[in-house]
């Protein structure tokens, strides 16, 4: 007998930890002004009465340009931006300084309050949840945090390779500081700062590149010969970094940069995680965790290939393959690539794309909706969203008509005939909603799926009725001919 392995309990955050409510409002405190300028420029810029206006803030016909793409009329800069008269109008109605709008604006961009697409930026899902959805804000606070290092960009002057060398180190001295749960001095931080960046070099292994020269023999001579110093090899510089790059500076940026998203504290030359930072970093831990745990080994697989690998597991186990394959990558690529696979002429992987995008939850929302106009995905897009409105799973099917149901009863058995058992397609006749076959096939034949034959044809090879069978065929061949 087979055993299955012991499922991995919930985690559990560390002790002293505070409710998600209570994280989520400090969340909102850091992300308020971005917030309240967000919210300014949905109300204000969005079209309306009067001049439209774009929601990045480019007028159509009068008024002032926002943004758009390269340079505007008031020679704004790159796309996402917020033109000068624009921020000064904002600046004028929240009474803040221009500077302070485009500031905000930016944090708004970077926790997805502000969603820019090409040359247009527009309300984010966060934003319409902001007040009632403790996750969705959580969420977009946990972007701000990831995107620190753009938020407030690295001192001029510095070497920026050994910019990115402490930005890829800070992670390490952040589950250090998550580990001690309290005060650290920076001076012990520098010393990890300095052994990860180190790692780092030697990791890289970077040899000179061209040819070397050969080593020359010494000549013989009857002088004795002045000893000479060992040149300092490569591994000896990396061994001190903080002589060559002066990681302390840099390390001073990151604190600060870091304080400054509400991650952490830093005062009296010690710094301390806050309570949101410490959360942060322990989610990002387990995500780790999980994804190291990937069941089938599909993690490093695109979207399609994983789906495909997929296909076999029983539910629970594809479930957990999905939350692996997930945490190993930003969510919105990950929709992304569950929405193209979902595109593709696999109707077995369509299916499961939007099991995964299940697991996602909330934050596919947006781009479920925007899909569900999309004749081959509408079906599952209008279940899923039936679903994440609170219906019951049993009782999702009822929001679709006669017709979509229609389509989603060929696409399932096209992914039947394709990869499942001709029993399972018998049995797949069953589900569908006409109360006769004859019914059914009228409606099949209507809605014009593109695997209409091949489902027909399968559907009459493997039905144990000669009669049905027949009039299946017979069925096929009308469709094939056009009738």
């Amino acid at each position: 007998m087979t055993q299955r392995p012991a499922r991995r309990p919930a985690p559990r955050p560390p002790e002293g930890t505070p409710a998600p409510a209570e994280l989520a409002r400090m969340a909102r405190a850091v992300l308020a002004g971005a917030a309240r300028v967000a919210r300014w420029a949905d109300a204000t810029l969005s079209p309306g009465p009067g001049p439209r206006r774009d929601r990045d803030g480019s007028a159509s016909d009068s008024g002032p340009a926002a943004n758009g793409g390269s340079g505007g009329k008031d020679g704004s800069g790159g796309k996402g931006t917020l033109s000068d008269a624009i921020a000064q109008q904002a600046a004028t109605s929240l009474s803040l300084t221009p500077d302070q709008v485009r500031a905000d604006w930016d944090i708004a961009r970077l926790a997805g309050l502000i969603e820019v697409h090409g040359d247009t930026a527009r309300p984010g899902w966060r934003l319409r949840a902001w007040n009632r959805d403790d996750s969705a804000v959580l969420r977009g606070w946990v972007a701000f945090f990831d995107a620190w290092s753009i938020a407030h960009p690295g001192p001029d002057g510095r070497e920026p390779s050994t910019v990115a060398e402490v930005v890829s180190a800070m992670p390490q001295v952040l589950s250090f500081l998550q580990l001690s749960a309290g005060p650290v001095p920076v001076p012990q931080l520098l010393d990890l700062l300095e052994q990860r960046v180190t790692e780092l070099r030697t990791e890289r292994c970077e040899i000179p590149y061209g040819p070397q020269p050969e080593p020359v023999e010494p000549a013989e001579s009857a002088e004795p010969m002045e000893p000479v110093a060992p040149a300092e090899s490569a591994e000896e510089k990396a061994e001190s970094p903080a002589e060559d790059t002066a990681l302390a500076p840099l390390l001073d940026w990151a604190l600060h940069a870091l304080a400054a998203v509400g991650a952490l504290t830093c005062a009296d030359g010690q710094a301390t995680l806050t309570p949101l930072g410490s959360w942060a970093v322990w989610v990002k831990l387990e995500q780790i965790c999980v994804a190291a745990q990937s069941p089938a080994g599909n993690i490093e697989q695109g979207a399609e290939d994983m789906l495909r690998g997929c296909a076999q597991l029983r539910p629970n186990a594809a479930r957990a393959e999905y939350r692996a394959w997930l945490a190993a990558r930003p969510v919105g690529s990950a929709v992304t690539e569950l929405l193209a696979a979902a595109r593709g002429e696999d109707a077995l992987s369509r299916g499961l794309a939007f099991e995964a995008l299940r697991v996602v939850g909330a934050p596919a929302e947006p781009e479920i909706r925007a899909v569900a106009d999309e004749t081959p995905l509408r079906p599952y897009a209008l279940l899923w969203l039936a679903e994440h409105d609170g219906h019951d799973p049993e009782d999702a099917h009822l929001v679709l008509t006669r017709e979509e149901a229609t389509w989603l009863w060929v696409d399932t058995a096209a992914a039947v005939a394709d990869h499942g058992e001709a029993p399972l397609l018998v049995r797949h006749l069953e589900s569908a909603v006409q109360p006769t076959v004859p019914a059914l096939l009228d409606e099949v034949r209507a809605v014009g799926h593109p695997r209409t034959v091949q489902v027909l044809v399968a559907l009459a090879a493997a039905h144990p009725d000669p009669a049905l069978a027949k009039a299946v065929r017979r069925a096929a061949f009308q469709v094939h001919r056009g009738g």
